[in-house]
């Protein structure tokens, strides 16, 4: 584990009970976060598991199973995986990293990454784009999420955080460049199949200009 990443399960465990009560309600308020993830579960049909990398609460693990997929859900913070599993007691999450996740080669036949790669920094995100490429299984779907821009930063800016709902954290938020994250995507061995870039629901969430994009893991590991 590097410092990046030790930095970061370090300021989720000691905001998880926090993130849940703050965050695991979101997706009653997001319909089109909600369309997504209908549609990552038709794509990926019965043909094996689709994880949450990053699951956090688990409230998005939850939703896949609440429309009968089978899921699994992994995060780099011990404190939200605890969490998850008192949340969800009938559902799996594992410790895990992004850019090593602890899987087989094709094991998913889906994978949902909802904000999680806005905490990897640019020279590590070929990696976990890469990481991602190897554990969906030939055929398989990627959901991935993050911000592109707020009033205060552009794509390719960070913001930090040292102070989380009266937490001390030490956490970079990064603001990516849809371009940037689709060629990576491509670059791994994803075709990038549908693009969507929304403004924030207001009063819901962090005022933040979003893009998801949804990509089809190809057969050719590059």
């Amino acid at each position: 584990m590097d410092e990046n990443e030790s930095r970061t399960r370090i300021s989720y465990d000691a905001v998880a009970e926090r993130y849940a009560v703050e965050i695991a309600g979101e997706l009653a308020d997001k319909p089109l976060d909600r369309a997504l993830l209908d549609c990552l579960v038709e794509l990926s049909g019965n043909t094996g598991k689709i994880a949450d990398v990053g699951c956090g609460p688990g409230h998005v693990a939850a939703y896949l199973a609440g429309r009968g997929a089978e899921v699994v859900g992994i995060d780099l913070s011990p404190g939200m995986v605890e969490v998850a599993r008192r949340r969800n007691p009938g559902l799996r999450f594992e410790v895990g990293s992004l850019t090593a996740l602890p899987v087989p080669d094709a094991t998913w036949a889906g994978a949902v990454c909802a904000y999680s790669i806005i905490h990897v920094p640019s020279g590590r995100r070929p990696v976990a784009y890469a990481e991602l490429a190897r554990a969906i299984a030939p055929g398989g779907w990627l959901l991935i999420s993050f911000h592109l821009s707020d009033a205060d930063r552009s794509a390719g800016e960070t913001a930090h955080l040292d102070d989380w709902w009266g937490t001390e954290v030490d956490l970079d938020f990064h603001f990516l460049d849809q371009d940037e994250v689709a060629d990576g995507l491509t670059e791994a061995g994803f075709d990038v199949r549908s693009r969507t870039v929304r403004d924030p629901w207001p009063g819901v969430e962090h005022a933040s200009r979003r893009a998801y994009l949804l990509a089809s893991r190809t057969g050719v590991l590059r």
